[in-house]
């Protein structure tokens, strides 16, 4: 059976009811459309639109099962399977990203550290020993690595994007504040923190 591609507007928006869903009462068996929808600030037409591409319709009167339908959407993000992944940048970020403990229950494990400064190498951070850029492509082998983050400087994020796409990453999740040139086969999603507080105080001018 051919699988339906889901538009990115509502697979962004997959994680958001997974979340809210998970912050629901452990008594809530159902949820209705209004009530999701209230949650996640969406309208319930646009809940009901995003969860039939998942086969869940509800059932009018009840709603949706909280557990199936969590599920479903944990199943559509891949958070039912172990996805290694591997932290490019010891500095602050990246030091705080390996020492979160909170990656695994979400279906990801750091397998590896890296950075180019040999005083970092070695030293240990979440369980892990800082390697340098030369382990890199060997270390995404052995584990089947497909996803990499970035938290190098953004001098240093192209070379680092390049190394991971030609090590077999195929997914990168950029935090440096950078856009950085990767094949079209590879998938990027950017993190940029200080472009996301122009957007916030963008909005906080046209409040006055």
């Amino acid at each position: 059976m051919k699988r339906i591609t889901i538009p990115k507007a509502t697979v962004a928006r997959l994680p958001v009811y997974l979340q809210c869903l998970e912050s629901l009462p452990g008594q809530s068996a159902t949820v209705s459309s209004e009530t999701l929808a209230n949650i996640a600030s969406v309208t319930s037409a646009k809940v009901r639109k995003d969860l039939s591409y998942l086969g869940s319709h509800g059932v009018r009167g009840v709603g949706y099962d909280v557990e199936q339908l969590c599920l479903l959407i944990r199943k559509e993000l891949g958070l039912t399977e172990d996805w290694p992944v591997v932290i490019v940048g010891v500095g602050n970020l990246g030091s705080a990203l390996a020492n979160y403990g909170g990656f695994g229950s979400s279906g990801y494990r750091v397998v590896g550290v890296y950075d180019a400064d040999p005083s970092k190498i070695g030293r240990g951070i979440g369980g892990l020993i800082v390697r340098g850029l030369a382990d890199l492509s060997g270390d995404v082998e052995s584990n089947r690595v497909s996803i990499g983050i970035i938290t190098t400087p953004a001098s240093a994020a192209q070379e680092i994007a390049e190394l991971l796409t030609t090590a077999g990453v195929g997914s990168i999740l950029n935090f440096a504040p950078v856009v950085v040139r990767v094949p079209p086969t590879t998938r990027v999603r950017n993190v940029d923190l200080a472009t996301e507080l122009q957007i916030l105080s963008y909005y906080s001018v046209q409040a006055r």
